[in-house]
């Protein structure tokens, strides 16, 4: 974890001037084998050996790539947030029809609910996914990313019309507090396993700064200013005990599904909630089209990093390198340009369906920002 990089933050943590926010597209092979598996031909641990094996190239190639971090990839899941949320006690998962999410390019979706009192597993199975992923990782800090609290609060509590119906809780603030104690024994738990960076993957912030969704969550009754400072206070509360030398990270995008997307707007109804009271140590913003509105919000960053979301995952295109720097330049205006790293918006396939683009145009990316970030913070 002491390693000296040349995109490092010489911090007390470690954080990186290129960095990546985690998912990566699901290569054929692990498409077949988790076909076979549904249908019966192969075990459990036939498709836990092959995931293992394209998870140990996957963390090759993004060594030989030039990032400091590896991740997963999220190999093992089929959403980015709901096989974490659904292996929580207390989460009852049932499907729906879909056709207008996400503009049309999903059908069904999968939705959860607090059903009965929230706990945090000892046995969760993400845990020995982070050892398999830390054993391989090597010299390379293993990065481990779960979806925020707030996902529960919002998509399992406030969003859901099952949860409001009947209640499993007699009042928002109890279900706040056992969030709240999950992530911290959740939080806990990574870090008994050697975890030292967490990043929470956290889409929920978006309904409160997108009007469409402001309008939606008060007619369910709800105040969209009063939620963006439940949101922080929920935040703050589940890493307030994160240890010392671990990184805690908070990724904030607009949706991501098939290279589409969910909600649109600028952060600036949620910034000063967000960015001067969250006690992360770092942001990692969408920043890659005009839906995700200017830099000015970042004037309430504090002390925190923030990782600039300036590449899209969503296409192939290749950005032109010195616009993205002029970009971090504008951006540098409101926040010093030694807080600042770079990476995508987004993961390049938060669903096992991965996002309409192809592997080189992933790589291509990765290289992309690990080029950018050595020329800039040399």
């Amino acid at each position: 974890m002491n390693q000296i990089n040349v995109n490092t933050i010489k911090t007390k943590i470690p954080l990186f001037r290129a960095d990546q926010v985690g998912s990566y597209l699901r290569p054929q092979v692990l498409k077949d084998a988790k076909e076979k598996y549904q249908q019966g031909q192969i075990s459990k641990t036939d498709l836990r050996s092959i995931e293992d094996i394209e998870i140990g190239k996957l963390v090759e190639k993004q060594k030989e790539v030039g990032l400091t971090t590896v991740t997963d990839g999220e190999f093992r899941r089929k959403w980015w947030h709901l096989d974490f949320i659904e292996a929580l006690e207390g989460i009852r998962v049932y499907e729906i029809e879909a056709s207008g999410l996400f503009h049309g390019a999903m059908k069904k979706a999968t939705l959860y609910t607090v059903d009965s009192k929230l706990n945090f597993p000892k046995n969760h199975p993400f845990l020995e996914d982070f050892k398999f992923l830390k054993n391989i990782a090597g010299d390379h800090v293993a990065k481990f990313t779960i979806p925020g609290p707030n996902m529960i609060f919002y998509s399992g509590v406030i969003n859901s019309q099952v949860y409001l119906d009947k209640p499993s809780y007699s009042s928002l603030d109890e279900v706040a507090q056992d969030i709240v104690k999950v992530y911290k024994e959740a939080i806990q738990a990574f870090y008994d396993a050697g975890c030292r960076y967490l990043q929470l993957d956290d889409t929920s912030w978006g309904a409160l700064f997108s009007d469409d969704f402001r309008e939606k969550i008060k007619e369910k009754g709800f105040e969209p200013d009063e939620l963006v400072k439940k949101f922080a206070d929920i935040t703050i509360e589940a890493v307030a005990n994160k240890p010392e030398d671990m990184t805690i990270t908070l990724h904030i995008c607009r949706g991501n599904f098939k290279s589409s997307w969910l909600y649109q707007g600028g952060y600036e109804p949620i910034a000063d909630e967000l960015f001067s009271r969250v006690n992360v140590d770092a942001f990692f913003l969408e920043f890659d089209n005009d839906r995700s509105g200017d830099f000015k919000p970042l004037r309430f960053i504090k002390d925190q990093h923030v990782v600039l979301g300036l590449i899209t995952s969503k296409t192939g295109e290749l950005e032109d390198k010195e616009e993205i720097k002029q970009r971090v330049a504008e951006a540098a205006k409101y926040v010093k340009i030694d807080q600042l790293c770079l990476s995508p918006q987004c993961g390049f396939s938060s669903t096992e369906e991965g996002n309409v683009i192809t592997e080189q145009d992933q790589w291509n990316k990765l290289g992309l920002v690990v080029e950018i970030a050595n020329e800039i913070w040399k």
